[in-house]
């Protein structure tokens, strides 16, 4: 059985940021925060205590990522989504989300764990990617009009 000690090692050394979210009626409030998320999002731990987790998407509640991990908390279920967030300093990085609801005894929601993995560099990777096969698509395109 891994005791206290190595599970609280464990989550302060990891390189994901790890959060944990009070549920209190329609709002989740971050009650933990490991020194991951701090390096993430430039944010310490005194900034963001008892806030609702919301306010890292900045102004950016219309991605699609944001209505599913809604629908996921109001039925209580687990999720992962690449959402836009932002940090302390403004700047913007795609983090996949993992959220993972946390029941006591009665069955009644209380926690939320969330892992944050910063996912900025395979973002712009897959967009390049997209932006490159556009490119040989209109040039394949291109050469078919022309007869070749």
């Amino acid at each position: 059985m891994i005791n206290a000690k190595l599970l609280q090692l464990m989550v302060e050394q990891s390189n994901d940021g790890i959060v944990v979210a009070e549920q209190e009626g329609n709002d989740s409030i971050l009650i933990y925060v490991n020194p991951a998320f701090e390096r993430l999002t430039g944010y310490a731990t005194d900034d963001i205590l008892y806030q609702d987790c919301r306010f890292l998407q900045g102004t950016d509640h219309d991605q699609p990522g944001v209505a599913a991990i809604g629908q996921a908390i109001r039925a209580g279920q687990p999720c992962r989504q690449v959402l836009r967030n932002y940090r302390k300093d403004g700047s913007p990085f795609w983090n996949e989300l993992s959220i993972t609801p946390v029941r006591n005894e009665a069955d009644q929601l209380t926690y939320y764990i969330g892992i944050q993995r910063d996912v900025t560099a395979q973002v712009a990777a897959e967009e390049k990617v997209r932006e490159l096969e556009a490119e040989v698509a209109r040039l394949r395109g291109a050469l078919a009009a022309a007869g070749r």
